[in-house]
């Protein structure tokens, strides 16, 4: 079943670059129509904004419940006029999460062409009690909660909807939108979380995500064609507690400091690789280790004069294929066996973001979104480097169709409180993105 999988996935790659390579001198400028398509997007430039504002004004944490379903109601009413059936997907009370927004729009005439996945997410990282700025305009910049992460960008996925939909072309599709309530802390279990997500894209052959396009100081611009997957690792260490003078003594061994810092200092030594990260980013040593795993927080005692017995640490692991994650972890597993004497450890790995890899189908998405913004006189767009960006959802899907990400809007300071937002950038992502959508969506 595997191999039939990978094969399949291989051929729809294969001819989705095919595809593009034939169609892509055809379209090395803008046909009549997808001019009118730009000229919709444009005409609404001050519209966006002010729909932009509005969403940044509402405070939506991931656990402002409240705060979360307005947004959502605000963007349910946009996809309701553009003539989608919406729907406001639950989740269970335990999981204190407030649930999805999902709209979906199937062709009413002529053939179809690639079935759309559109992915937003409602939540930012700026809870209740948060003092960051909400809409704040300064210097050519704006400045607010969630203005580019990822508010922007779903303004952006909205405004090029509404392009193909006042251009008539929205009719000549199918197309199926998701925003998350959870993107900024999935809610768990994920099984439950993504669920909705998932069905969405067995019923979809490209997915697309709003998460903010990149822009350097001079210009130049990238979307994702891969993304790291995001995972966890927890070393616990146990030893001999003894008199400090006996260290490194047949009776007394090394200690649990000694044998923390051989494992870390050899994942350091050994596993560097292309695509590989790997952070310690708690380490308790001690007398006495009690860490609170919910919290990520704990205390630890301990004298100079003692070897201590207990450490205690936890890392962050990123990835960029499962091939890789299982040659890493077996990597690891074999230092962390190698014990100092007086010593035992061992090793977990906890999974949270499954990995995005860079494959044919997403290298073409890549070239074709980079075909149209020159075409539309914005330049070229690459693709980043996989190191550059953190996790998404678009990664809990990736495996399942072609995927491109980061077609939002441009800013900077993303989870900080000097997030903030390019206003030219939402009229530029929406020009490209109902193009994008319209050759894609249409034979």
């Amino acid at each position: 079943m595997k191999a039939t999988m990978k094969k399949t996935s291989y051929l729809r790659s294969a001819l989705l670059g095919v595809i593009f390579a034939v169609t892509s001198s055809a379209f090395a400028q803008l046909s009549p129509l997808e001019q009118k398509l730009a000229d919709a997007v444009k005409a609404r430039s001050p519209a966006a904004m002010s729909l932009l504002e509005k969403a940044v004004n509402i405070n939506s944490g991931t656990l402002n419940q409240g705060g979360v379903r307005e947004v959502g109601k605000l963007f349910r009413a946009e996809l309701d006029a553009l003539g989608f059936n919406t729907r406001w997907v639950e989740m269970p009370t335990t999981m204190q999460r407030a649930g999805h927004l999902i709209g979906t729009r199937v062709a009413k005439i002529g053939s179809p062409g690639k079935r759309l996945l559109l992915l937003g997410h409602l939540d930012t990282v700026f809870e209740i009690d948060s003092t960051v700025q909400l809409w704040a305009p300064k210097e050519g910049r704006i400045f607010g909660q969630g203005v580019s992460d990822m508010k922007g960008g779903n303004v952006v996925m909205l405004e090029a909807l509404r392009a193909l939909h006042a251009t008539g072309t929205l009719d000549e599709m199918s197309i199926s939108v998701i925003f998350t309530g959870d993107e900024e802390r999935v809610g768990s279990p994920v099984e439950k979380s993504r669920e909705s997500m998932i069905e969405l894209a067995k019923q979809s052959d490209v997915a697309l995500s709003f998460e903010n396009i990149l822009r350097e100081a001079g210009g130049a611009e990238f979307v994702a064609v891969a993304r790291r997957a995001s995972s966890s690792w927890s070393l616990d260490i146990t030893a001999r507690q003894a008199h400090s003078a006996g260290v490194f003594g047949v009776v007394a061994g090394y200690g649990a400091a000694y044998e923390a810092a051989r494992i870390l200092n050899a994942f350091r030594e050994d596993l560097m690789e292309p695509g590989l990260t790997f952070s310690p980013g708690l380490v308790l040593i001690g007398t006495e280790v009690n860490f609170d795993d919910g919290q990520s927080r704990g205390t630890v005692s301990g004298k100079n004069n003692i070897i201590p017995p207990v450490a205690t640490v936890r890392g962050d692991l990123r990835y960029l294929t499962t091939e890789q994650r299982d040659r890493v972890h077996t990597r690891m597993r074999d230092i962390v066996g190698r014990n100092l004497p007086g010593t035992s450890a061992t090793i977990s790995f906890r999974e949270a973001y499954p990995p995005m890899p860079p494959t044919d189908g997403n290298m073409a998405l890549q070239r074709l979104y980079s075909e149209i913004s020159v075409a539309a006189g914005y330049g070229k767009v690459e693709a980043s480097h996989p190191s550059v960006r953190g996790a998404g959802d678009i990664q809990f899907i990736a495996a399942m169709l072609d995927s491109l990400d980061a077609l939002g809007a441009a800013g900077g300071g993303a989870h900080s409180p000097n997030e903030f937002l390019y206003p030219d950038s939402v009229e530029r992502g929406a020009v490209r993105a109902a193009i994008l959508m319209y050759r894609l969506g249409h034979r």
